[in-house]
């Protein structure tokens, strides 16, 4: 079902899956060329979910999806601001809500109540940029040109990094932010990553490949655990 959900900037879309009673995920999308590279996983992962029945819900964040928000005009700010309200909209109809994430989704769903957060593959917003600016780089060097991101200066225009137009703000702020660290969380992470997590799952990492990909027994996999953490806690 498509719903929607006003914030402080406007009304945006927000998908529904499964009951409507009950606990709810609110899921938090990976950030730029990620989320379309991810988005057919998640959208199975949440099917799957509601099949073992765990409702969830995945907002457009401004300037993202099918928002009539220009990117360029997108800011840090305004993606928390306007997950807070999609989770407010959903705890107003009475539902328990738990935050589920996924790579750059973590950084922005810090200013959401919820009972428990689920984070899968978190990056920082350092590495993010780092990565959006390789890409930038990589481009400029077949074009026969330079890129500088010591040319990213705030207050200039916006700047395209990976086939998205970011304002300089933007970048500036993603570099200072990471997850949100408290309450009850669960992080799941590749096995293929260093960093410390509950869980170590074998897979690829779809986020790098050239192409949109999707992977159902991955996604059925993550959509197990999801469930179990989300009873887990309202236990």
């Amino acid at each position: 079902m498509i719903d929607r959900y006003d914030w402080s900037g406007g009304s945006e879309a927000m998908l529904r899956f499964g009951a409507a009673k009950g606990p709810v995920v609110l899921f938090a999308m990976p950030l730029f060329e990620e989320a379309n590279r991810l988005r057919a996983l998640v959208v199975t992962m949440l099917r799957a979910l509601a099949d073992l029945g765990i409702a969830a819900a995945l907002p457009d964040l401004p300037g993202t999806g099918e928002s009539l928000l220009a990117t360029e005009a997108a800011s840090l700010d305004g993606w928390r601001d306007a997950f807070a309200a999609a989770e407010e909209k959903l705890t107003r109809e009475g539902l328990r809500v738990h935050v589920a994430a996924m790579r750059g989704g973590v950084l922005v769903d810090g200013r959401a109540n919820c009972d428990s957060r689920w984070h899968f593959a978190p990056v920082t917003g350092a590495a993010l940029v780092r990565d959006l600016v390789r890409a930038r780089q990589a481009s400029a060097r077949e074009a026969g040109k330079n890129f500088d991101p010591a040319a990213i200066v705030l207050g200039d225009p916006p700047v395209e990094l990976a086939g998205n137009l970011l304002s300089p703000q933007l970048i500036a702020d993603l570099r200072e932010a990471g997850p949100a660290l408290d309450g009850r969380r669960r992080t799941l992470r590749l096995t293929t990553e260093a960093a410390a997590a509950d869980r170590k799952v074998a897979a690829r990492p779809l986020w790098r490949r050239a192409e949109p990909e999707n992977n159902p027994a991955l996604a059925r996999e993550l959509a197990v655990d999801l469930s179990a953490w989300v009873r887990q806690c309202a236990a």
